[in-house]
């Protein structure tokens, strides 16, 4: 499946990324319904998670790369994926999926710092918004007592950057790093699986949900989506899940917002999709940064 000469995308990668980001959204919802330690539901997500990627990767003759490029990406996506399950139970499902949005912001920081990649006066001013709507959930979250949460949520966004610096780097495999990083989170956490009590049905099935759809499914949707479409795009489409995830939980669980979260949410994924477009509109889309996971 070929881009478009304009740097366009094909229906199926949008598809792709559209799908994904509709599995992702789930997470919220499901982490909050199971009684498990955030760690223990983290363990056995991943494990499952990379069952279901390693049966894709076997059935596609894709052989797993292994190199520091890789490795890097997978050590992220543990921190990413174990930091958001105790954002998850310590916050509200908005507050850890919306901070976790941070990410590129974070990029722009880190390429600033590591690489000394000078940033454009747009991504000053992204990155500015961004941090502006991030302390207004830190506000709100020293009144609702629930700053631990959002701080282990932005921590989650910071290490998501790193996902996206490595996957696009030199000898980078996002499928490889994916299934690494799950397989790795599974083999640690699991074993805690063994300290819970309930293992009823309405607690397995939220876990193999977690596990087959929104971590194994989702990245495979993910990796090849993301691939065959332009960041900026991929960062709108995927710019559903933000929007989704607090839904569902505020849907069945009831979980509500308060009016300074909600501004702080607009402005962070507002400030990042805006950022891409502009971007994207100058005629830099490859430098443009999407979301996800």
């Amino acid at each position: 499946m070929k881009e478009t000469a304009n740097g366009g995308y094909s229906f199926v990668a949008a598809l792709c990324l559209i799908l994904a980001s509709l599995c992702f959204s789930i997470g919220g919802l499901l982490i909050k319904m199971i009684p498990w330690s955030a760690l223990a539901i983290n363990g056995a997500r991943n494990l499952i998670g990379s069952c279901v990627i390693g049966i894709y990767l076997l059935c596609t003759r894709h052989r797993v790369v292994f190199n520091r490029t890789v490795l890097t990406g997978a050590l992220s996506l543990i921190g990413v994926t174990a930091l958001f399950t105790l954002a998850n139970k310590m916050t509200t499902a908005a507050n850890a999926i919306v901070l976790q949005f941070t990410a590129p912001a974070f990029v722009i920081l880190l390429m600033f710092i590591l690489y000394g990649k000078k940033p454009a006066k747009i991504d000053i001013a992204a990155c500015a918004a961004v941090f502006f709507g991030v302390c207004l959930f830190f506000v709100d979250g020293f009144r609702a007592g629930n700053q631990l949460g959002n701080l282990l949520a932005v921590i989650s966004g910071i290490c998501y950057a790193g996902v996206f610096m490595m996957n696009t780097g030199k000898g980078a495999d996002a499928i490889s790093s994916c299934f690494l990083g799950q397989l790795a989170a599974g083999v640690i956490f699991s074993p805690l699986m063994f300290r819970e009590t309930d293992f009823s049905l309405q607690t397995l099935l939220p876990v193999l949900v977690l596990g087959v759809i929104q971590v194994g499914v989702s990245y495979i949707l993910l990796s090849y989506g993301i691939k065959k479409t332009p960041p900026a795009a991929a960062c709108l489409i995927t710019g559903m899940e933000p929007i989704l995830n607090p839904v569902w939980v505020a849907l069945f669980c009831g979980e509500t917002l308060s009016p300074l979260s909600v501004i702080g949410g607009v402005i962070v994924v507002g400030s990042i999709c805006a950022y891409n477009v502009l971007i994207a509109g100058r005629g830099k889309g490859e430098q443009a940064i999407g979301n996800r996971q």
